[in-house]
């Protein structure tokens, strides 16, 4: 592997870690050579996780209880990561709340109506768990002069969702993407600005990235649509943001501080 690429024997953490994207952002991460720390709210199937991403790349991993936007969790994550492996390198913040389409059964509800404990609910995984995560993970990289953040933000943080996506071949509505998303994920890019600034002296860079939308079980003629609304034709495979997770987790990505990297098939071209 290119030794921009490679991320043998540093240690990376990544939140929000059994989920669709984060998984796989721990296997690719492991794939490099990382060892990973396996975050995420359920502490036993994260452990689980731990022993068969170490069993097939060979490489050191754990699994750790975390509630992101607890800072009593966020404090345990940080004592447990230290006392294993004595530091951190890379700290990949995914935990997130995003409404889905596929999970629309109670049927839309309209910015009108939007319950305030959803929208601070948004906030406090989005941006509150990250803002904790990087307090408690990125002062240690800064302490030690080195480390890598990425922010897993969304297109949605660049643009506003296309409200045409949810509107059946009858013009009938089913699912209305909240504000709640984009704004969080908005907020997390000031964030990320933020501390690209702050520690860059410091030698810890921090960027985001900026995924598109995934197909993952959503009926057919959303995943059309959105194919259709996509230069490229399709929605994302998990496996596609793969290379991009790696490449802002290492050294090719070294001159690159406060970005945010789109991978969106382009979505946001048009």
């Amino acid at each position: 592997m290119d030794s921009g690429f490679s991320l043998d024997g540093r240690v990376a953490v990544v939140t929000g870690a059994l989920g669709l994207l984060g998984a796989r952002h721990c296997a690719a991460l492991a794939r490099a050579g990382a060892h990973v720390v396996i975050a995420d709210l359920d502490g036993e199937a994260a452990a689980l996780a731990g022993r068969a991403l170490a069993e097939t790349w060979g490489r050191r991993a754990i699994g750790v209880a975390l509630d992101v936007g607890d800072p009593a969790s966020v404090r345990r994550l940080r004592a447990v990561v230290l006392e294993a492996f004595g530091g951190v390198d890379v700290l990949v913040n995914n935990a997130a709340v995003n409404e889905k389409v596929e999970d629309a059964a109670a049927g839309p509800i309209g910015f009108e109506d939007y319950p305030l404990e959803q929208w601070e609910r948004a906030f406090r995984v989005n941006v509150t768990g990250a803002f904790l995560c990087c307090q408690a993970l990125g002062a240690e990289m800064a302490q030690r002069g080195r480390g890598s953040i990425v922010n897993v933000a969304s297109t949605y943080a660049l643009v506003g969702p296309d409200q045409a996506l949810y509107r059946g071949p009858d013009g009938r509505q089913t699912f209305i993407k909240s504000a709640a998303y984009p704004a969080s994920k908005a907020a997390l890019l000031g964030l990320t600005r933020h501390l690209a600034s702050y520690w860059g002296r410091a030698g810890v860079r921090v960027n985001a990235l900026c995924p598109g939308g995934v197909e993952n079980g959503q009926e057919p003629g959303f995943v059309r649509r959105y194919g259709e609304r996509t230069p490229l034709g399709r929605m994302a495979q998990p496996s596609d943001y793969e290379g991009a997770v790696v490449f802002l987790a290492g050294d090719a990505s070294r001159y690159m501080t406060g970005a945010a990297l789109v991978v969106d098939g382009g979505w946001t071209a048009w």
